[in-house]
């Protein structure tokens, strides 16, 4: 795991899955998992390696009694746009929005 990540895990509790094309993190709490970064190096952008870094957490999520999954978009923040057509791509609902933050959410 690298630096940053453990930082995040001993700072905010966040958990994270690594591999050789990125890392995603996430805070479970009860029946939600918040899935809060998928980041990939740009050699596997565009090649469906979030979607399964997203599948991996997905699982965890529910081995640990998840009942669904929510991320989030900030508008202000670089990429955007793609951010929320990715989220749609993975079946994600938009169910709220407050300030600068676009929450959805998926059944597991």
């Amino acid at each position: 795991m690298n630096n940053v990540l453990k930082y995040l895990k001993e700072r905010e509790n966040i958990d994270s899955i690594e591999s050789e094309y990125g890392f995603a993190t996430f805070l479970i709490s009860g029946d939600e998992c918040y899935l809060r970064d998928i980041w990939t190096d740009d050699k596997y952008r565009h090649k469906s390696f979030a979607s399964v870094l997203a599948d991996q957490v997905c699982d965890i999520a529910r081995e640990k009694g998840c009942k669904f999954l929510t991320g989030t978009v900030c508008p202000k923040a670089n990429n955007s746009t793609t951010s929320l057509k990715v989220l749609l791509g993975y079946g994600m609902q938009l169910i709220d929005s407050k300030e600068n933050l676009i929450i959805f959410k998926k059944d597991l």
